[in-house]
């Protein structure tokens, strides 16, 4: 099973952008759903854009629909997280995880809650 290592993270002001990087441990290609993950202080973590390796369908929660944008390098086997307009409530510690079946969809709204490799993760703060 893939293991990601996540970085990019830091404070930034509202309005201000963010661009999150996530390495795998191996090929990205491996697994069929890549996504981002955010737990926020005292919340439960929550999916926020995942995509879909075979047909390249993302899912984007509404809460950060037109702001975020998830792409992948494959060549470099990297998982991105774009990230503009940030908000105070953007502020959570940012995670990434693979799943090798499935939809993006169920990845996003229902993948928190599974088993994954999860990494330590990068800390993302939104405060003037």
């Amino acid at each position: 099973q893939l293991e990601f290592v996540e970085s990019g993270g830091g404070l930034v002001q509202p309005g201000g952008s963010l661009t999150l990087a996530c390495a795998a441990s191996g090929f990205i290609l491996d697994a069929k759903i890549l996504g981002w993950f955010r737990q926020a202080p005292g919340k439960e973590r929550e999916g926020i854009s995942c995509i879909n390796n075979a047909d390249g369908i993302i899912y984007t929660a509404d809460s950060v629909q037109g702001r975020f944008t998830i792409s992948r390098d494959v060549a470099n086997n990297m998982l991105y997280l774009q990230m503009n307009n940030l908000k105070p409530e953007d502020t959570a510690v940012y995670y990434c995880a693979a799943e090798g079946t499935g939809t993006s969809q169920d990845m996003c709204v229902s993948g928190a809650s599974r088993r994954h490799n999860w990494g330590q993760g990068t800390q993302v703060t939104v405060s003037s």
